[in-house]
């Protein structure tokens, strides 16, 4: 039996919330300059090589982030780096 003066641990009180029900975070926004600049950095070195530049896994690695990095920038101009991306690695792939 429980005392009077004791609390119940499992009463009906519930916590109060951390956050409000309806309060979403903020997206993510990347800084687009900064987007650019890695991404032709990527591609200068791609052209600049007479063979695949990286190991297989870096490889892998900038096949993957290079197309989703370049969906932050505006639709054409991030076309026109996959592209250019694309053709690289296709000119590598064939030396």
């Amino acid at each position: 039996m429980a005392r009077p003066t004791q609390e119940d641990l499992f009463g009906a009180e519930s916590e109060p919330e951390l956050f409000e029900a309806d309060e979403t975070p903020p997206a993510y926004r990347p800084n687009l300059d900064e987007v650019r600049a890695r991404l032709n950095k990527i591609l200068a070195e791609v052209r600049a090589a007479e063979r695949l530049p990286w190991d297989g896994d870096k490889a892998l690695l900038y096949r993957s982030i290079f197309p989703h990095m370049a969906g932050w920038l505006p639709e054409d101009e991030g076309a026109q780096l996959r592209f250019e991306f694309d053709t690289e690695m296709a000119r590598l792939k064939a030396a």
